[in-house]
C-alpha cells in the first residue's frame, strides 16, 4: 500500500513519523507553500515539510491543490491520510487515492467540525475529547467515522492538549493503516442531529470578561493559550494570561485577592481564578510566583 500524507503544522508531525517509523510506504507529503516568518519575513518551509525533507520523502506543497489534479494522480498514492492540511479537497482530489481520504480530525465528531476543535472543546468546558479518523467527503467533516481515541481536558491549555491529541493522532493513524490494509473497513455513520461547528479562533475573542464564572474564564484563558492568548490590562497596560484554573474566592470583580507562590488569585461574577503563569507586555512568560516575587503584581491591583 503506498501512502500520501497531507499536513502542514508542528501538531501534524507526529502521526507523519509514526507512520513512517512503522515502515509504511509513505511515498509522498502534501503540505501548504512556504510562509514568510518573523520580523525579517524569512521564507520558511512548514514543520511537516522540514520533517519530511529531512527524512528523504518527496514533497508536494501546492498553492491550490484543487488546481493540481493530474499531479496528484501521479503520485500514485493508494491511499491519503490527512491531518490539520489546511485546504479543502475536491472531488477530483479525493477519486485520486483507490483506498479512500481519511482525516484525524480533533475532536470527538460530530461534536466540533470546523477550524478551531480543541480551542471551542476547551471553551464549551467538555470533559472529554479526542482524535477521530473520518473518510473524507465534500461536506466539512461529516464523512463515516473509522475509529475514535479519546483524553480527558481537564485543566489542560490548548497548547498542552494539542500535544495530548498530536499523539493520539500517531497511534489513531498507525491503527488506520492497519485496519485499512486487512480489507473493507466498518465505518460509522455521523449523527447530524448532534452536529456542531465551531470557526477559527481570532485574538479580538481572547478579552478576558472577569464578570464571567470562574470556569468560563478559567476556560477562556486556557483555550487561548499559547496564542493568540487571554487578555486583560493591568493599569492600562496589557497582560497575557496563560493557564488558571478555577477555585473558591470572592471580592469585587477583577480585583486579585490573592497573590503568593500558589499563584494570584482574582475575583469572577461567580468564584475566582487562579492565574498560574502571565506575560506582561513586551516581557517574556512568567509563573505567578514569579510574578508576585517581582512585584509586577500584587494584592489590591484590578485586571479589566
Amino acid at each position: 500500500m503506498k501512502i500520501a500524507y497531507a499536513g502542514t503544522p508542528e501538531y501534524a508531525v507526529a502521526p507523519l513519523k509514526a507512520l513512517i517509523d512503522k515502515g509504511y510506504d509513505v511515498v509522498a507529503v502534501i503540505t501548504q507553500p512556504d510562509k514568510p516568518v518573523g520580523r525579517k519575513r524569512i521564507l520558511t518551509p512548514s514543520p511537516v515539510k522540514a520533517f519530511a525533507q529531512g527524512v528523504g520523502v518527496s514533497v508536494y506543497d501546492f498553492e491550490k491543490i484543487r488546481d493540481n489534479v493530474e499531479e496528484v494522480k501521479g503520485i500514485g498514492a493508494d491511499l491519503l491520510i490527512t491531518c490539520a492540511y489546511g485546504q479543502l479537497l475536491t472531488d477530483p482530489i479525493l477519486k485520486a487515492f483507490p483506498m479512500g481520504v481519511y482525516n484525524l480530525h480533533a475532536s470527538l465528531l460530530p461534536l466540533y467540525r470546523g477550524a478551531s476543535p480543541i480551542q471551542s472543546a476547551i471553551l464549551a468546558g467538555e470533559k472529554y475529547t479526542g482524535v477521530t479518523v473520518m473518510r473524507t467527503e465534500l461536506k466539512l467533516d461529516c464523512g463515516d467515522i473509522l475509529l475514535v481515541k479519546r483524553c480527558e481536558i481537564g485543566d489542560r491549555t490548548y497548547g498542552e492538549l494539542s500535544d495530548e491529541l498530536s499523539a493520539l493522532s500517531a497511534i489513531a493513524a498507525v491503527e488506520t493503516v492497519e485496519i485499512l490494509s486487512k480489507g473493507e473497513p466498518q465505518l460509522l455513520l455521523q449523527d447530524e442531529a448532534k452536529a456542531t461547528f465551531c470557526k477559527k479562533i481570532n485574538k479580538a475573542d481572547g478579552k478576558v470578561d472577569f464578570s464571567k464564572s470562574a470556569r468560563q474564564v478559567a476556560n477562556l484563558i486556557n483555550a487561548f493559550s499559547p496564542a493568540p492568548a487571554a487578555f486583560c490590562s493591568l493599569d492600562t497596560a496589557q497582560v497575557n494570561l496563560l493557564k488558571a484554573t478555577p477555585c473558591e474566592g470572592c471580592g469585587e470583580v477583577g480585583t486579585v485577592i490573592k497573590a503568593d507562590k500558589g499563584g494570584i488569585v482574582v475575583a469572577c461574577g461567580e468564584g475566582a481564578v487562579n492565574v498560574l503563569s502571565l506575560q506582561f507586555a513586551g516581557g517574556k512568560p512568567l509563573k505567578a510566583a514569579d510574578a508576585v516575587n517581582g512585584r509586577k503584581i500584587k494584592v489590591g491591583d484590578r485586571l479589566d
